[in-house]
């Protein structure tokens, strides 16, 4: 039963060799098709909308199916690189968003001509702050 299971994982390893395989782009095209059927399931739905969900249920399932067993690498790979291009910033805004807060030693403010975020510590009552980068000054209570 072992050698029987080994000879299929190693059939496998040879069908996927020289493909895309699994990257970023795909597992976020692969939750976008859980969420569209999720959605798709909720009772109560126009059947216009229910086609459409299911014709966009299927275009993500047949995106993910041709990208996985995909051979022309180079463009799968670009795509994937433009994907977390875009991914990335909104991921880490999202990310530095909620540490800032959880963080209670420390008041941030925000540059309204530059946008930089500058942390002070919190409990020192009403402030001026110098932008570093700049040079505007940021009034506020921390």
């Amino acid at each position: 039963m072992r050698n029987f299971f080994y000879r299929v994982s190693s059939a496998l390893a040879r069908f996927m060799y020289g493909r895309n395989g699994s990257d970023h782009l795909n597992m976020a095209l692969l939750a976008a098709y859980m969420l569209v059927l999720l959605v798709q399931a909720l009772p109560g739905r126009i059947f216009a909308v229910r086609v459409i969900l299911e014709f966009v249920s299927l275009a993500l399932a047949a995106a993910v199916l041709f990208r996985t067993f995909s051979r022309n690498l180079t463009r799968r790979r670009a795509e994937n690189a433009a994907f977390l291009n875009w991914w990335y910033p909104v991921k880490n805004r999202f990310s530095a968003a909620r540490r800032r807060r959880q963080d209670r030693e420390h008041k941030y403010f925000t540059c309204r001509s530059c946008k930089t975020v500058c942390r002070v510590p919190a409990g020192k009552g009403k402030i001026e702050i110098t932008c570093p980068r700049c040079g505007k000054k940021i009034m506020g209570r921390s």
